[in-house]
């Protein structure tokens, strides 16, 4: 499942760590305490619109630019997600075949099916195939 307050979390340590910016500092000009900012950061807090508002100031990010950040991490992860859905199900499709049937598979049909795998885009470090309908 996807947690949106662990992506926005993991956006706002990033900024603050690409700035070389403490967490003392950020509460400090955000006027959010460090514990709650450490929370936000960590997923465990899920931070209202106000509070982000003043971090992000606090980071010189704009809140479009925090959001867009936090869309393309979850579209990441439901590709993997997506990706991981379809490798399961094919794994379910080819462990279905009885072990006496595998071997009555005519060649060419295999050579033909082997031949319809399709490449996709890299997700992450994973290659996803699709077999073509």
């Amino acid at each position: 499942m996807i947690l949106v307050r662990r992506l926005v979390g993991e956006v706002l340590r990033e900024q603050r760590r690409e700035l070389g910016r403490t967490l003392r500092e950020v509460s400090a000009d955000a006027r959010v305490s460090l514990g709650y900012i450490s929370e936000i950061e960590r997923g465990q807090k899920e931070a209202s619109s106000e509070c982000l508002a003043a971090i992000c100031r606090a980071l010189d990010l704009r809140m479009s630019e925090l959001m867009s950040n936090v869309s393309e991490a979850i579209a990441v992860e439901e590709a993997a997600t997506d990706a991981a859905t379809v490798s399961s199900a094919a794994t379910v499709e080819v462990g279905a075949i009885p072990a006496a049937e595998v071997g009555a598979i005519p060649a060419e049909a295999t050579s033909a099916a082997a031949a319809s795998v399709a490449e996709l885009p890299v997700v992450g470090r994973k290659t996803v195939r699709s077999v073509a309908a």
